[in-house]
Order: structure tokens, then sequence, then C-alpha cells
């Protein structure tokens, strides 16, 4: 496959396959890459379309750098690479995946797509900090108090808390496809279940799944999932 490694405002970023007037944004979640796009890449090839990919801030060519991952820095992101991508492509697709689908509702809220994949997405992130709560035995008083707090999944702020309970997911433009895993800890059925009837899409279930469909016995049902939906 044809691959150009570029960059985006000095963000490393992968454009794969044949020049299209059509492309998929691809953002990946937490421990992912821009690499993480090859199979997602070929596939889109097949239908015509190209992918561009990218590294998200502590992830790819970008660990060890001093920027957090977290919201503010991942829409600014996903904005410049939105912008780029927007002013070359004729139609833009979206497949996220994880945090990368949290990220982009923040930021293409309002841009539409020609069709929109999120794969393991968070759509509830007060939900998921809620449950690392529990999970760490950790209080919002306290979070409070110490403002920060590490955690064996990632560091918890109590800026983002704040953030994430004054943004709202209230508006999203284009129906989404959703793979969800059975055995997902982070979000619930009732969660992917809303979002489809307030912004319509389709849910396809994976009962022994876990979150994000990482397993080497997964590769089939994504593989599937992108072709029925692609």
């Amino acid at each position: 496959m044809i691959t150009r490694r570029i960059l985006i405002e000095n963000i490393p970023a992968i454009i794969w396959g044949k020049p299209s007037d059509r492309v998929f944004l691809c953002v990946h979640g937490k421990m992912g890459s821009k690499e993480a796009a090859a199979q997602l890449a070929q596939i889109a090839e097949e239908k015509g379309c190209q992918t561009i990919s990218f590294d998200l801030p502590q992830h790819g060519e970008r660990q060890g750098n001093n920027e957090r991952c977290d919201v503010w820095n991942g829409v600014r992101d996903l904005n410049l690479v939105g912008d780029y991508v927007f002013s070359r492509w004729k139609e833009v697709s979206l497949y996220a995946c994880s945090l990368g689908a949290f990220f982009s509702l923040h930021a293409y809220a309002g841009r539409r797509f020609k069709t929109c994949l999120f794969q393991s997405p968070i759509l509830d992130m007060d939900y998921l900090i809620r449950q690392m709560m529990v999970w760490f035995d950790i209080s919002e008083e306290r979070l409070e108090r110490e403002r920060e707090i590490d955690t064996p999944i990632d560091l918890m702020t109590w800026d983002y808390v704040q953030y994430v309970r004054a943004h709202p997911v209230d508006s999203w433009h284009t129906p989404a496809h959703i793979l969800f895993a059975g055995r997902d800890n982070l979000q619930t059925q009732a969660i992917i279940d809303g979002f489809v009837r307030r912004f319509g899409g389709s849910v396809t279930l994976s009962k022994e799944s876990k979150h994000p469909f990482m397993d080497e016995r997964d590769a089939e049902i994504v593989e599937r999932w992108l072709r029925d939906n692609l």
C-alpha cells in the first residue's frame, strides 16, 4: 500500500492509499498510534478511499513529550488535523476508537462526515470518571482538594472532571455505526444505545469481546464490522 508520512503543524501523520477525493480520518485510542490504522486503510482503499491517521500527544512518535493526552490537547490536535483534511478532500468520513471517539465528539461536533465509525467509543466520560473513583477509592472531595491523583489507568485531575461536566455531548450530526464489546467495563450498553437513539446509527455487539477489541480473536470481528459499514 502507498503511504506518505507528513507533519500537520508538527503532528506526525500518515496518508494511506492511492490518491482519491475521499478519505477516512482515523483517530486512535489510548495506547494506540497512527500505524494502528493499517487494517482500516487496507479496507478503505478497496472501496476507493484514502485514510489519514496521526499520533495523539504521548503516543507514537510523540511519546516522551510534555503534552498530556487530555481533552484540551486532544481537541486542539483534532481541530488542526480536521482543518487540514477538510481543505484537501471532497468527502471525509470518520473512524475513532475509545478515547479518540471522546475527543472527536468534542472537536467535531460542528462537522458533518460522510460516514462515522466508532469502535469501543467513550461516549460518556463522566460515567467513566465515576467508575474510576469507585475502583480506586477516590472521593470527589479528595480529588478537588488534591487536584491531581495518579491511578493505574491514568492521571485523574479535578479540572478534567469540571470540563467533562460543563461540556456534555448534546450535538452530533452524523449517524454512528458503533462496534461495542459485551465485556467492556468502561461504558455500558445503555450508554451506547442511548447515544444511537439520540443521534442515529447502529450498534454491532460482540458479547465476548473486551474494550477495545485488541485480542487476536477480535481481528476478524473488527474486519467484518469495517467491511459491513464502510
